[in-house]
């Protein structure tokens, strides 16, 4: 009879323990470095991400986002208060990553990176792909050597590309020595111009087009939140401005080799849910998305271009796991002077499969 009484409460104790735990609403805050069409991508995947995975906004789960308007110190304060009373932290970018981190090291709250360009440049995360803490996310370091490919295919007259870049922020830094490393195979001279705020982007853009055949972007918070100023002035001088991504080109770039961020958002909300679940965000190791080449045929111009982008984990032997199927395009737009097909207007889309060959990290 007491055996019984014992099975029945035990049973009883474990009922009542899932129906608390599936009632518990879960408070997450999300950092936003900057109002811009990548970032907000991202914020939106990531909620998806997370829904897909049964953890649903207004059900179980309430998000405070909160956007720092391309500014560290605010970043570092939103970090601060979130730190002190949510069970989880987004940080979307770079240096709301690291403020978040900073942060949220003490308080042994879980962070969730998105859009990180170098995670090991920013520290967080080691040479080995190891976590320094209680941290995971996902990079959405730029195809450089793709785009340099397209730039040179586009305008095979040109010597020197401009890039902007914003002096504070770790992440342009990494993508710019990267350009600046491989730029001359490609025959090009990498000529950069640093500013501090976007106040200072027209007398920057007044010195640096005269010298220069085109721009490219990188993934620049403060740049591409004054993405309009760029694409004005560039207008002015007659110069192609190239994005780093699919947003700016719908915006008025010429052309782009890059990540879509949305599904770079989603997979960051897929982690997320690994870590709600139980998973220590430190045993997760970060996730950065690749370009696959693939011959193809575009408009009757033949390229060798890159036209996907797949997801690779880092694992700790050094190995990366099969690509992830992600939809990716390039959108080519407008006419610009110097440009080897003005008025070429294709959209070439491509599913990679998940038998596409494995790569080794970088």
């Amino acid at each position: 009879m007491m055996k019984k009484l014992t099975a029945l409460l035990t049973a009883l104790f474990l009922l009542l323990s899932a129906t608390a735990l599936a009632d518990e609403v879960i408070h997450i805050g999300i950092i936003q470095f900057a109002e811009h069409g990548s970032l907000d991508n991202c914020r939106i995947g990531f909620i998806e991400g997370l829904a897909e995975e049964g953890f649903v906004e207004g059900e179980n789960v309430v998000f405070d986002v909160q956007n720092a308007q391309a500014d560290t110190a605010i970043s570092a304060q939103i970090a601060d208060v979130m730190a002190g009373k949510y069970d989880m932290i987004c940080a979307i970018a770079t240096p709301a990553a690291m403020a978040a981190f900073n942060a949220a090291e003490d308080a042994g709250i879980p962070v969730i990176y998105t859009a990180v360009s170098d995670p090991v440049s920013a520290m967080l995360a080691g040479a080995d792909g190891k976590n320094p803490g209680n941290i995971t996310g996902t990079s959405d370091a730029l195809p450089v050597e793709a785009q340099l490919k397209l730039i040179r295919a586009l305008m095979p007259n040109a010597t020197k590309i401009g890039i902007l870049h914003t002096t504070s922020e770790t992440n342009s830094d990494a993508t710019l020595a990267l350009y600046k490393e491989l730029a001359p195979n490609y025959g090009f001279e990498i000529i950069d111009k640093g500013i501090s705020t976007g106040a200072d982007l027209p007398m920057a853009l007044d010195a640096l087009l005269p010298q220069v055949d085109c721009t490219t972007n990188l993934t620049d918070n403060t740049v591409v939140s004054y993405l309009a100023v760029v694409l004005e002035k560039s207008e002015e001088y007659g110069k192609p401005v190239f994005g780093s991504e699919i947003e700016q080109v719908i915006n008025g770039c010429v052309a782009s080799e890059g990540i879509e961020y949305t599904e770079l958002g989603r997979q960051t909300g897929r982690m997320a849910a690994r870590v709600l679940r139980g998973e220590s965000a430190e045993d997760i190791p970060y996730e950065q998305f690749l370009p696959v080449r693939q011959p193809r045929c575009a408009g009757g111009i033949r390229s060798n271009r890159p036209r996907g982008t797949v997801r690779t984990r880092h694992r700790r032997d050094g190995r990366v796991n099969k690509p992830f199927p992600l939809l990716s395009f390039r959108l080519l737009s407008r006419s610009r002077k110097g440009l080897a097909c003005p008025g070429f207007l294709p959209i070439t889309m491509q599913l990679l499969s998940p038998q596409t060959s494995t790569q080794r990290g970088d």
